[in-house]
């Protein structure tokens, strides 16, 4: 694809979320993305349901724009077939434990060696050193040790599960992608490339920047609903009728005066100012009574008109079929390798002057198969009697 990281070349050997979504923004901003699959490894996302043609849609998303080839990395043969690919690549995206690609003879003092100005990203769930580098998680565990799941929720919940995998992706994949485009800024100055430490616990803790600064400048943490944001404040979701849920994120005083308006209890507006928790929580229930009294179609009719930052709670398939994502060409047709497509979510970084939706008849799936692995191979040099010999060996496939 076209775009403005079109001239930049990355090998990803990631798997799962953080990785694959990195690449996957890279990959929507033009980069050539190089997918390296592991035979005999299942990622375990290509499993999730629901799927098409035997691949979760989350995958096929994750992945698409991207090149793919399988390799045995574990075969001295498959691990000199990369360090051949380091020399016209720009990046290695890796997510493996501290010590794994060294292992494998791919750590990056070894292919800094072959090439100085690669830049090199690892994205680990602690760091690359610390105390717990070696230790195995997943996001609800970068959540717990970073403090933000401390505070998210209320008392009555306790901590709870966010929709979306924060530390991964916000801390990850965001992480990552920032760092890799301003390393790539650095060697604009230096010819030189760098390794980057990806924490996501670290990214997590830093995420916590608004309301954890009080906990780490003065040991004031907040608590499970004791923000203004986080259920200690009438900013909150509200159950309607029909056992939908309603937004209502009216904090400054001319929004808060329209919804109290409209909801027909402008007397409550002064009880609204209240810095007493037990007041606020009484005036939520006391709102969440009215809001329970009619379906979320007769708020949604009531507030689409106003400007009170009041919203209905769609799903991700309403969300899709809404004017604002119609609007804002938020999803896109991706070709997949069998020639039909899928509908994806578009990417939301958008260059007026290469729109993802201009370019929907450049977004593809690919997945590894003989003829591409053989047709890289030959640029790289290799004759067909190298190439048969790691077929044999299942060093590709």
């Amino acid at each position: 694809m076209s775009g403005p990281l079109s001239k930049l070349k990355v090998l990803d050997l990631s798997t799962l979320l953080p990785g694959p979504y990195a690449s996957m923004l890279m990959a929507d901003m033009g980069a050539d993305i190089l997918r390296i699959e592991a035979i005999g490894r299942h990622d375990l996302v290509k499993s999730f349901q629901p799927s098409h043609n035997g691949s979760s849609y989350s995958f096929l998303t994750l992945n698409r724009n991207k090149k793919a080839i399988a390799l045995d990395l574990k075969q001295s043969s498959a691990v000199d077939l990369v360090k051949k690919l380091i020399s016209e690549y720009d990046v290695v995206l890796e997510q493996f434990r501290p010590g794994v690609m060294a292992k494998l003879g791919l750590d990056y003092d070894t292919l800094k060696a072959i090439n100085p100005k690669l830049i090199y990203c690892s994205i680990t769930g602690y760091g690359q050193d610390g105390c717990y580098k070696d230790r195995a998680g997943h996001d609800i565990n970068y959540l717990a040790l970073s403090g933000l799941s401390s505070f998210s929720g209320t008392e009555k919940s306790g901590p709870v599960l966010s929709g979306t995998q924060i530390a991964d992706i916000a801390g990850g994949s965001h992480h990552a992608v920032m760092a890799i485009l301003a390393a790539v800024i650095e060697r604009g100055s230096t010819g030189l490339g760098q390794h980057l430490d990806i924490s996501m616990t670290d990214a997590a803790f830093a995420l916590t920047g608004m309301f954890g600064a009080g906990g780490v400048g003065a040991d004031v943490d907040p608590t499970l609903g004791g923000t203004v944001l986080n259920g200690g404040h009438f900013y909150d979701y509200y159950q309607t009728q029909d056992g939908r849920y309603l937004s209502v994120g009216s904090l400054e005083p001319k929004f808060a005066q329209l919804f109290f308006s409209n909801i027909g209890h402008i007397e409550w507006l002064d009880r609204s100012n209240s810095s007493n928790a037990k007041q606020q929580q009484s005036l939520k229930a006391d709102i969440a009574g009215v809001i329970a009294e009619q379906p979320l179609a007769y708020w949604d009719q009531m507030f689409t008109v106003l400007d009170a930052c009041v919203e209905p709670v769609l799903t991700v398939s309403e969300a899709a079929k809404s004017q604002l994502m119609v609007d804002r060409n938020m999803v896109v047709n991706v070709r997949t390798v069998t020639g039909d497509s899928v509908k994806q979510i578009a990417p939301a970084i958008k260059f007026k002057s290469n729109n993802a939706a201009d370019n929907e008849n450049d977004m593809y799936v690919s997945e590894p198969n003989e003829n591409d692995t053989k047709a890289l191979l030959t640029e790289f040099g290799y004759n067909q009697q190298d190439i048969n010999d790691m077929l044999a060996a299942k060093a590709i496939k």
